[in-house]
């Protein structure tokens, strides 16, 4: 201790004011990010939808039929929002639109589908929704259609067709309909574009790699998409979470760091463009745990540090084994 004091008193006083207003502002910004973090997942709302668009504006969701996508349909028609519904199978898109239908009668809400397979990346399939859409006031894209490796799995051990419809469906997919559904937004000057990302695209995730991979990709396209149409007053946001109780996560039972779907769209809706105290612009975490969990992780090691991915990659190799597992005790079975 005396070594440290007598080296202090040998610092100049004007460089000892300089670190110390240094550490000031750097304790100040951690401050500052964790009241901006407590104030948006418990207190302050996000963007009013009514911003983007009055009762009978159209919404385009992707993905609808199943999960997150059905609540978000669901959700934005209980708003007023009428509805294009893209989704794999049309019955489900037939059951949905009818139900909606019916929980709403004599609103005049109009519901319009789409069976649209994205993993066969058809041309003619992008034009019929450039069809659907033209002439319609357009004011929301949910931009949730993707698909997740079955189990985690190494990458080399990846099967040529996973690989290729996570790819196709969450990148080419996505990019391929903001480009058919974001020129009406850009046009009447106001929008949302609110596109699914994924802590596995946060965080590089081993044995996810491909599908890490995809959502990362989304990260960084999104970034710049809200930088470009921040010209036209289109607001363009990546939506952050961790699991939810959904058919692609596979996990049952909601808990505290887990929610289900209804919730979570209910926040994600209710909190748009919260996310000031993350390292990523024009995205935010609107699940109160997800975001502490974010926060913790960003502010402790950082979401790319090699304790993070070796965690990560336990983790879903602990997952791999325990699926793997269970399909050899089914098979047993048979």
């Amino acid at each position: 201790m005396e070594s440290i004091a007598s080296f202090l008193e040998n610092v100049p006083q004007a460089l000892q004011w300089a670190l110390a207003g240094v550490g000031a502002l750097f304790l100040g910004s951690k401050l500052f990010s964790y009241l901006s973090l407590v104030l948006g997942s418990f207190l302050l709302p996000g963007t009013n939808l009514r911003k983007y668009g009055g009762p009978g504006t159209w919404a385009v969701v992707t993905g609808a039929s199943d999960g997150l996508g059905k609540e978000y349909a669901t959700q934005l028609a209980a708003k007023g929002f009428n509805l294009v519904l893209v989704s794999r199978t049309q019955s489900k898109l037939d059951t949905l639109a009818k139900e909606i239908e019916q929980r709403h009668p004599g609103k005049g809400l109009q519901v319009k589908t789409l069976a649209m397979d994205y993993a066969r990346d058809d041309d003619a399939d992008y034009e019929r929704l450039r069809e659907i859409v033209q002439g319609l006031d357009v004011g929301i894209l949910i931009n949730n259609v993707g698909q997740s490796h079955s189990i985690p799995v190494p990458f080399l051990e990846t099967s040529r067709e996973e690989l290729q419809n996570i790819v196709v469906i969450n990148c080419l997919g996505t990019l391929k309909t903001t480009q058919v559904v974001a020129p009406i937004l850009q046009k009447r000057k106001r929008g949302l574009i609110l596109t699914m990302g994924s802590f596995g695209g946060w965080t590089p995730t081993p044995y996810l790699a491909t599908y890490s991979g995809s959502k990362a990709f989304l990260q960084q396209w999104s970034n710049a998409l809200s930088s470009e149409l921040s010209d036209y007053n289109v607001d363009v946001y990546l939506v952050l979470s961790y699991l939810v109780t959904t058919a692609m996560s596979k996990v049952r039972r909601p808990s505290l760091l887990i929610p289900n779907p209804r919730a979570f769209v209910k926040s994600a809706l209710g909190k748009i463009g919260r996310g000031g105290y993350q390292t990523a612009p024009y995205t935010y975490t609107p699940w109160w745990s997800h975001a502490f969990l974010l926060w913790v992780v960003e502010n402790a090691v950082g979401a790319s540090n090699p304790l993070t991915i070796w965690f990560n990659k336990r983790s879903h190799f602990d997952i791999r084994r325990r699926a793997l597992r269970k399909q050899a005790r089914e098979a047993k079975k048979q």
